[in-house]
């Protein structure tokens, strides 16, 4: 896998999202009620099946259910910087050899979940796209954490479209028939044919699907909701007046936090910079919902927990 950004083309947003006041619903997945609010890190041994606790308390822990931390120079080093924050994530990938490494390097660090991955970016036309699909499938069927996977129609992706949507659908269709997935899904100009090939699959029925900075139309959005479907918000979608409605849109429950986090391989980002992300987006939030802070940091804690009870 090569230096690249996983979203060039959203270089430019700005990062820093002021505080404000500066300016047919489906099967949950399995709550433990044991599990705490962030686990720590530790290489020494494998995951346990819950969500380690930390020093921070449960209406103060953040969940990042949408991150790179393979992207890191030391992923296991940043996970353990972030578990002493009381942050625990879903570590998304972009290829399923990036997924193998990214297992690797993560799978004892008992705050992170990794996604076995095939971004739509990384998808290629022809065998060798053939073959990394099936690969990407056999780990969706093998992995409870799927992601980052899913469809984009933008320009600059136009020419992989067919190959895309072979891909998804053989990843959706894994998925469909293992059950108990948690899916972080990357959505372009595509939402409703992502929506179609879930329906299609028959994998929204038995699985977590969470729309990963949603971007399509209020149409495609109402029919996410209805489809059980959850959403990661992060400053990127904040800093977009759409974004912003969206989130206001977004049924309670289905609401959680992201941060997209590190934009490229190699690039440093703090486990301090995570938190003060997290944070500042659920304060925004917050007060585009009108809602008491801690009352929906507590909220989008017990479902995040939920989502990473057990690896």
């Amino acid at each position: 896998m090569t230096a690249a950004a996983c979203h060039p083309e959203h270089s430019a947003v700005q990062r820093t999202v002021e505080a404000p006041g500066a300016r047919s619903e489906r099967r949950e997945a399995p709550r433990s009620d044991d599990a705490k609010a962030a686990p720590a890190c530790h290489p020494e041994r494998r995951p346990k099946a819950e969500v380690e606790g930390s020093p921070a308390e449960s209406a103060k822990a953040l969940f990042d259910l949408h991150c790179h931390l393979d992207f890191a120079e030391d992923p296991a080093e940043l996970a353990a910087g972030l578990a002493k924050r009381g942050v625990g994530c879903l570590s998304v990938t972009v290829t399923p050899e990036g997924y193998g490494r990214a297992a690797d390097l993560l799978g004892a660090c008992g705050n992170v979940r990794v996604g076995a991955g095939l971004h739509p970016w990384w998808v290629e036309a022809g065998p060798a796209g053939e073959d990394a699909a099936e690969q990407a499938a056999a780990n969706a069927a093998a992995s409870r954490y799927v992601g980052e996977v899913g469809l984009d129609f933008g320009t600059a992706h136009a020419s992989t479209r067919d190959a895309q949507i072979a891909a998804f659908e053989r990843i959706a269709r894994a998925c469909a028939a293992e059950g108990g997935k948690v899916l972080s899904i990357h959505a372009v100009k595509s939402a409703a044919k992502v929506l179609d090939v879930l329906e299609h699959a028959g994998a929204l029925a038995e699985n977590a699907c969470i729309f990963h900075w949603f971007s399509g139309t209020s149409d495609e959005l109402q029919r996410a909701i209805r489809a059980g479907c959850r959403f990661s918000v992060g400053p990127h979608m904040l800093a977009s007046k759409r974004g912003r409605a969206y989130a206001q849109a977004v049924p309670a429950k289905r609401l959680l936090l992201e941060t997209d986090e590190p934009p490229a391989c190699g690039t440093p980002v703090p486990p301090e910079e995570f938190a003060r992300l997290l944070q500042s987006a659920l304060a925004e939030v917050a007060a585009l919902r009108r809602e008491d802070p801690a009352a929906l940091a507590d909220r989008i804690a017990r479902t995040s927990r939920d989502l990473l009870a057990r690896p």
